[in-house]
């Protein structure tokens, strides 16, 4: 059986998530992965209230639509990160408070706890987002950066996270990391250290986005094969990058996307330069099974015309896994 096709809420937040969801259904769409921003899902609200997430499940039912996850990456965000005045613009007001750095990284610590309290109320195993870096700033290593700093950023996010994940392991829920720049992990090896930073408890692991890793030059079909057992969801997301040299080289030139001089950008699925069929052929050698739900980004196109295309897309790359050798008649009995 083919995996379920979602859409991923978070590029939507500025229609009511009624309104999304009669159009993701008539698009093709099987669920709905709901971000925790705009009116799609209320955090302390599913955390405290049962009665809230069954209204959110009726409403998607209504609209013959499943889910599978919720996902907070904005308030993840703001966990380990260097506080500044841009996260005003995308945390709310009550993580956001004074804007004082220590208080916001503690209050939005409060609410991944929550996230985790409202996915179990859902009935959902999986919450998608961000974890946010201390030392992401470091990445060029110029002036000189020493090792003892590194160590130090990975430190803070055991630090942070982990009670984090103590909530996360106490309501029988795990949490996906996409990996991404400006994150803890952004590549195979810096994911591998995260999750040695947390001496691998299970409650951590990812979910898998490869739009994240082919202009930076990352095996994304070798990250589904190393972390085979922590692919706990899967964005499916198409990004191109430039076979010449241009303007604006991997790290963009500080201009937005869908500028001219990018060497990379977000495309619609099967319009980027991602290889899908390598992707499925390496889930199903995993076995997973969860959804593939659509992050639609690309700044040349509608997104009405984007979403339903990238559904049809999806469904029709996906394949279920052989059950047997296809050469099984030739053997002897």
């Amino acid at each position: 059986m083919s995996r379920p096709v979602t859409l991923f809420t978070g590029q939507w937040a500025d229609l009511t998530l009624d309104t999304l969801a009669g159009k993701a259904a008539s698009w093709g769409f099987d669920g709905l992965e709901l971000a925790c921003w705009g009116d799609h899902f209320d955090v302390r609200q599913g955390a405290e209230s049962r009665a809230y997430c069954e209204d959110r499940r009726a409403l998607l039912d209504r609209h013959g639509l499943q889910i599978f996850s919720i996902s907070n990456h904005l308030a993840g965000q703001a966990v380990c990160d260097l506080i500044d005045s841009r996260h005003e613009a995308i945390l709310p007001p009550h993580v956001w408070g004074d804007g004082d750095p220590e208080g916001v990284r503690q209050r939005a610590a409060e609410e991944m706890k929550l996230t985790a309290r409202a996915a179990a109320n859902m009935g959902l195993s999986v919450v998608n987002g961000f974890t946010g870096s201390s030392i992401w700033h470091l990445l060029y290593s110029f002036p000189p950066v020493d090792s003892a700093s590194i160590d130090a950023g990975y430190e803070d996010f055991a630090a942070r996270w982990n009670p984090i994940l103590d909530v996360f392991d106490e309501v029988g829920v795990k949490f996906g990391l996409e990996v991404h720049p400006t994150e803890i992990a952004f590549d195979i090896s810096s994911a591998g250290r995260a999750l040695d930073a947390l001496d691998n408890r299970e409650a951590f692991g990812f979910n898998y986005d490869p739009s994240h890793f082919g202009y930076q030059g990352v095996d994304y079909v070798e990250f589904i094969r190393t972390f085979r057992d922590r692919i706990y969801h899967v964005h499916m997301k198409d990004v191109w990058w430039s076979e010449r040299p241009t303007r604006a080289g991997v790290f963009g030139g500080h201009v937005n996307f869908g500028h001219s001089d990018r060497y990379w950008d977000f495309r619609s699925l099967g319009r980027g330069s991602i290889d899908f069929e390598e992707i499925i052929r390496a889930l199903n050698e995993i076995g997973y099974q969860g959804p593939l739900s659509i992050e639609w980004e690309d700044s040349g196109m509608d997104r009405e015309h984007g979403a339903e295309e990238a559904c049809a897309f999806t469904k029709g790359v996906d394949f279920p896994p052989s059950d047997v050798a296809f050469d099984a008649a030739f053997a002897e009995e």
